[in-house]
């Protein structure tokens, strides 16, 4: 389902609507950049102009998700940061935006709040705080993380009951002895 959404040589036309994939954004108020999976621009007198093409365009993030939605706002928090980024990149308001859920087969609108936007900044300055603290937050492992993307650069597991100078040493500490040996 990924591979397909994040194909950025696909760039389609259905009537009023431009679907591109796999499209970079990025941020320099809040200091990130990603990929959309999806980003769908409908024709709208409120819209901005797109090079190349006639009329004005309004952008939509679209996120896909394996599953299916969740209770918390992990979800809705990265796509209104999508959206976030779309807004400063293009010069444009994003009111609203979907995420695809591959379960249900179904698309959910998320409408892009103030409250929403809030929550996201909030995120940012803390990450950012904690990047220039050079601290890593304890990992909460829950059953999502089996399902993840980012397990094997997170290392859930490995955070689960340890500390990460504790391990590093004793792996270090293991080539050592087996260079001794």
């Amino acid at each position: 389902m990924h591979k397909s959404a994040h194909d950025s040589l696909k760039t389609e036309t259905r009537g009023d609507i431009i679907i591109t994939r796999g499209m970079p954004v990025f941020s320099k108020e809040l200091g990130v950049y990603g990929v959309c999976d999806v980003v769908e621009f409908y024709r709208s007198d409120d819209g901005i102009n797109l090079f190349g093409r006639e009329g004005k365009y309004l952008p939509r993030p679209i996120e896909y998700k394996k599953g299916r939605p969740k209770e918390n706002d992990m979800d809705r928090l990265q796509l209104a940061a999508q959206a976030l980024c779309l807004e400063e990149m293009l010069c444009c308001t994003v009111k609203s935006a979907y995420l695809y859920y591959g379960e249900i087969r179904r698309r959910v609108e998320v409408p892009i709040t103030y409250e929403i936007r809030d929550k996201v900044k909030s995120a940012f300055v803390e990450m950012h705080y904690y990047y220039n603290r050079r601290y890593t937050p304890k990992v909460r492992v829950t059953k999502q993380c089996k399902a993840c993307s980012l397990k094997n650069i997170c290392l859930p597991v490995l955070c689960k009951n340890k500390r990460a100078d504790a391990f590093i040493s004793k792996m270090l500490k293991e080539g050592v002895d087996e260079k001794a040996t």
